[in-house]
């Protein structure tokens, strides 16, 4: 009823086998750097990361084709790698995502599993891809962080309150400090009614003659999402 598989090898047992696993890890490595590259959204992109990653593909084949078939070695290469500390913070989680993708597309073309290899890194490329062009994930409303400086000594609460009604749906004062000049600088959580009134909206704000200045801060994937 059951097979025996213990004396079946799958690992590759000839140099033209090693050579084919390892051009196979580097190709899927390639295809995911570009996938990184294409979808990559983030404010710090890193060349040294991309790279990483085509490298760390055939690292991680080449440690499969090093274990083989044999326990012992698989033990002593684990304690070997135990040594290594990689104390490097990972700033963005689709980072860690690719990866253990990486680490598991080198595995499966260390063993021989070429065709799962590509399969594998062809459709998780296809989904990271559909989801970052749709923006899958992105929350409906979009909140921005409002800095304005203005006198301590004329407040600009009515003039203020009048554009704020008018170019947002809510906000919401989150801290209020003095700066070394005795200015007092308010950030607020703003929601717009329009994400395309951010320009006419500091300027409204800063004819107003007791401020100084004003910023709206948002990040790279409120420009790239869509709005509703």
């Amino acid at each position: 009823m059951f097979q025996d598989y213990s004396n079946i090898s799958i690992f590759p047992t000839t140099t033209a086998d090693v050579i084919a696993n390892l051009v196979a890890a580097l190709l899927c490595g390639i295809i995911l750097s570009l996938i990184y590259r294409f979808t990559y959204r983030g404010p710090s992109y890193s060349i040294s990361f991309v790279n990483a990653l085509v490298i760390l593909t055939i690292i991680s084949a080449l440690v499969i084709l090093v274990i083989g078939n044999n326990l012992a070695r698989a033990f002593g290469l684990v304690g070997a790698m135990s040594i290594i500390r990689f104390r490097t913070a990972v700033r963005d989680t689709m980072d860690m995502v690719y990866i253990f993708l990486s680490l598991a597309i080198g595995m499966a073309c260390g063993i021989g599993l070429n065709v799962i290899a590509l399969l594998g890194v062809v459709i998780s490329g296809i989904i990271i891809i559909v989801m970052s062009l749709t923006h899958f994930g992105a929350p409906r409303k979009r909140m921005h962080l409002l800095q304005i400086a203005y006198d301590s000594n004329a407040t600009p609460s009515k003039e203020f309150d009048k554009i704020i009604s008018e170019y947002c749906r809510n906000a919401k004062l989150v801290n209020l400090k003095r700066d070394t000049r005795g200015h007092l600088e308010a950030y607020y959580q703003v929601l717009f009614k329009k994400q395309n009134a951010t320009i006419d909206f500091t300027e409204k704000l800063s004819k107003i003659e007791a401020v100084k200045n004003v910023q709206v801060f948002f990040d790279e994937d409120d420009m790239n999402a869509p709005t509703f």
